[in-house]
């Protein structure tokens, strides 16, 4: 198995064609949110938040739910919101960046969202059905005011912990990420409650979605790619 890593949107355009497999994980929150939207049974449609309009008018055609802004205290980006979602429920969920390079997909790429949460599941699955393939993760950082990639402590250790249960010929990039995982998981919950994006969420009250995002492999839920929708992978036993 050949294993990369890299950050954002570019990232993920120059290794979409060259990956047999890419698993992109935006630890706060989509990945999450996704994981806990199928856990509820839901479909989720990926959108760029600067397609909001779109995305509505998708909602409606599919007769999807239309994720709300987070400060609305509904359905929305927060994994804490969708707890309550309708069971078997489908959801258009735009975020700026896990959605937004999930949007960006082409029919023929094979993608999975991974996070702290389905980690464990996410290897196991890795482990089963790529080897001797193309594997690459994408940490889907978040954005400076400015709109450029501003690199994500909580989306680096996502992607370190998937890593750090998988064997194969890693990039540099990618061993970095497995050592960084191995190094913090002692400290996890402090460091990404402290980084910028814990802090964010904090501040503004969003303290159980930072909670929900730690919960470090509760998850047997795999998010994949299936016709523009991500729907629950089988898992491996």
């Amino acid at each position: 198995m050949n294993i990369s890593f890299e950050w954002g949107l570019s990232g993920f355009d120059y290794y979409q064609d060259r990956s047999d497999l890419l698993i992109i994980v935006d630890t706060l929150c989509f990945s999450t949110s996704v994981t806990v939207a199928l856990s509820r049974g839901a479909l989720v449609l990926p959108f760029a938040l600067n397609q909001r309009d779109r995305a509505e008018q998708e909602a409606k055609t599919r007769g999807a739910i239309l994720a709300r802004k987070r400060s609305e205290r509904t359905y929305s980006l927060s994994p804490h919101s969708l707890l309550e979602l309708p069971e078997g429920a489908k959801l258009v969920l735009p975020s700026p960046n896990g959605s937004h390079i999930a949007a960006r997909a082409n029919e023929t790429s094979t993608i999975l969202l991974g996070c702290l949460r389905n980690a464990r599941a996410v290897s196991n699955y890795v482990r089963e059905h790529y080897q001797g393939k193309a594997v690459t993760l994408i940490a889907a950082g978040e954005r400076w005011p400015d709109g450029s990639l501003r690199p994500a402590l909580e989306d680096l250790l996502g992607c370190g912990a998937i890593l750090s249960r998988l064997e194969g010929d890693f990039s540099s990039e990618a061993t970095l990420a497995s050592h960084a995982f191995r190094s913090a998981r002692i400290n996890l919950s402090t460091l990404i409650s402290t980084s910028i994006s814990g802090r964010e969420l904090i501040e503004h009250d969003f303290q159980e979605d930072v909670r929900i995002s730690l919960e470090l492999n509760e998850s047997e839920h795999i998010p994949i790619l299936k016709e523009g929708w991500f729907k629950t992978a089988v898992p491996t036993a």
